[in-house]
């Protein structure tokens, strides 16, 4: 996609901290941060969503997220970690190219958990709920 941000930035036609690679994956540090070692994972390959993702990058992806996870360890010893995926507009996905986000997380930080970002309980029960889910 010749538009695409990210696309840019995957063939380093935009500059970006990049802080790993690998044959089908890249990770840069976000320009807005959320906290120290905020990072992005994207596929190289562009696809908009994580159902667009051909099984062959998801290795390369999932190995970046866990490889980025150990030097954020290691460097900036953060508690813990948040990890994000904003898939479609109404869920606040800002380019249109997956990327995960990789955001450390620090004791008093004021960062919440992810049962925080929803709050739309369902009517039905969750048996009726996974019987659609199975059909």
């Amino acid at each position: 996609m010749d538009s695409c941000l990210f696309c840019s930035i995957a063939k380093k036609e935009i500059p970006a901290e990049v802080i790993y690679e690998n044959t089908g994956a890249l990770a840069f540090l976000d320009i807005y941060p959320m906290a120290p070692g905020h990072t992005l994972v994207i596929p190289k390959r562009h696809v908009d969503t994580i159902l667009d993702l051909p099984e062959d990058d998801f290795v390369s992806v999932f190995k970046a997220v866990r490889e980025v996870e150990k030097m954020v360890i290691k460097s900036l010893k953060p508690d813990g970690f948040t990890l994000g995926i904003n898939q479609g507009k109404v869920s606040g996905q800002e380019v249109d190219h997956l990327h995960i986000h990789i955001a450390p997380r620090f004791f008093g930080d004021g960062g919440k958990s992810f049962q925080t970002i929803v709050s739309n309980i369902p009517k039905e029960s969750i048996k009726e709920i996974a019987k659609k889910l199975k059909i």
